[in-house]
């Protein structure tokens, strides 16, 4: 059998594509190539019968269309650059609509209940010249009874979720680029357990229509590539406000806090252990590593936030669940059933504390000089088995704030599965935080 691993760089594929060395037929028979090879192992992809002849034609015909608008200059150094991801494959989470695909959501409901337009980051996408390589798996409504996805690391563990079809297709090389969401943990976590990047930007610095929500409070599109330039390169294309020119981090490296306090002991022994090792890497490179108390109330942060998200979930699929219920699978339903206990002054209550926290979060990072938290982006290596999607908690306190994170390899774990490193900035800092995880990942690349 072909390795499960493979890599891909996003960045060396859109520069061939748009150069002329690649061409979108030959990269869309590539990634239909490599899914037709693996994915039956690894299952990250949702069943599309007519795929190949699908992405091809598409390919064929972004061929036709570039070579019709620029027939008129036929001067080569007078035509337009081609679009920054000019037949890329891109892989989507199936909680966001494509035009095209059906839309099931990792549930069994009809797709015509889940239909509507095309979601905005794919319009984005397309605009951008992508190729949709098709639909991957997410657990139930991006809830927790997680989809049939393995970790091509090892296929007996869990990729993590929910956005675990996004994660474990590009670990396995089946597509340079593809989108998750993330409403706690859903990109960061799948990115550590299959040792790949994963961003999540800013709450609402993408937009979410026509992504069916979980948590509106919480729901961010994030994205997954081989490295921090793959991500960057996808964030100039998906992210509102993005700067025309970025590249590397001017100045000296940021201030990195680590938040130590009951958040931090929820991370199992092994990733403690990897995240000293780090810091001292990243010591040896001349960064500056504080400690930082915070966080002594982390139990009521994550009722908190679960008080939000139950209730927002529920409310979601208040129409659904009343249509096809006896169809939910029991995880989903159970989430459903919570959030409707939750009343609407506890509710209420919730956000207030949520907002007061995202405050707090902001001056004890600002009060001790960091510029970005450094923390574990798991609790530790990919969980034993496919029943669960392993816990987000080492992500929950970032979202419930709204900040930009990003999860970059770090090490492996004794039994050989990858280990993630979690960088976290503040919010609206998007751009900044890719800069500084470059520099990051090289110095943990070097050491």
């Amino acid at each position: 059998m072909d390795s499960l691993l493979r890599h891909r760089s996003l960045v060396r594929e859109a520069a061939a594509l748009r150069s002329g060395a690649d061409d979108p037929v030959a990269a869309a028979r590539r990634t239909c190539d490599r899914i037709d090879a693996v994915d039956p192992h690894v299952l990250a992809f949702v069943p599309e019968p007519d795929r190949r002849a699908r992405l091809l034609d598409e390919a064929e015909r972004a061929v036709a269309a570039w070579d019709s608008a620029t027939a008129g200059a036929p001067d080569l150094a007078n035509r337009p650059a081609k679009p920054p991801l000019y037949g890329v494959t891109v892989g989507v989470k199936d909680i966001i609509r494509v035009d095209g695909l059906p839309t099931r959501a990792g549930s069994v409901l009809p797709p015509g209940v889940l239909a509507g337009p095309q979601a905005a980051v794919v319009d984005r996408l397309v605009a951008a010249g992508a190729l949709i390589a098709g639909k991957t798996v997410t657990a139930e409504f991006a809830v927790t009874a997680p989809g049939p996805t393995r970790n091509p690391h090892h296929v007996a563990h869990t990729p993590g979720g929910s956005s675990s079809g996004s994660a474990a297709a590009v670990a396995a090389g089946m597509v340079p680029l593809a989108l998750g969401t993330q409403t706690v943990g859903s990109v960061i976590r799948p990115a550590a357990y299959c040792g790949i990047v994963g961003f999540k930007p800013s709450f609402d610095r993408v937009p979410t229509a026509g992504v069916i929500p979980n948590a509106v409070s919480f729901d961010t599109v994030g994205w997954y590539a081989q490295d921090v330039a793959g991500v960057t390169l996808a964030a100039s294309v998906l992210c509102d406000g993005w700067p025309a020119e970025t590249g590397p981090a001017p100045g000296p490296p940021p201030v990195l806090g680590v938040p130590v306090g009951p958040y931090l002991r929820r991370a199992d022994d092994e990733a403690l252990a990897a995240l000293q090792a780090q810091r001292e890497v990243l010591r040896g490179a001349g960064y500056t590593v504080v400690e930082v108390p915070v966080m002594d109330d982390f139990e009521e942060v994550v009722t908190q936030l679960f008080t939000m998200n139950r209730y927002e979930v529920a409310r979601a699929h208040t129409e659904w669940y009343a249509r096809f219920g006896d169809l939910y699978r029991e995880q989903t339903a159970n989430a459903l059933h919570e959030g409707h206990a939750v009343t609407d002054a506890a509710y209420e209550e919730a956000r207030a504390r949520r907002a007061e926290f995202r405050d707090r979060l902001d001056a004890a990072r600002g009060a001790a000089g960091a510029d970005l938290w450094l923390t574990p982006a798991a609790t530790g290596p990919a969980p034993f088995g496919l029943g669960s999607t392993g816990t987000s908690v080492m992500c929950l306190p970032w979202s419930n704030a709204g900040l930009p994170s990003v999860s970059l390899p770090a090490g492996h774990a004794a039994n050989g599965l990858p280990l993630g490193l979690q960088l976290v900035g503040p919010y609206g800092s998007d751009p900044a935080v890719l800069a500084w995880a470059a520099g990051v990942e090289e110095a943990l690349g070097a050491g």
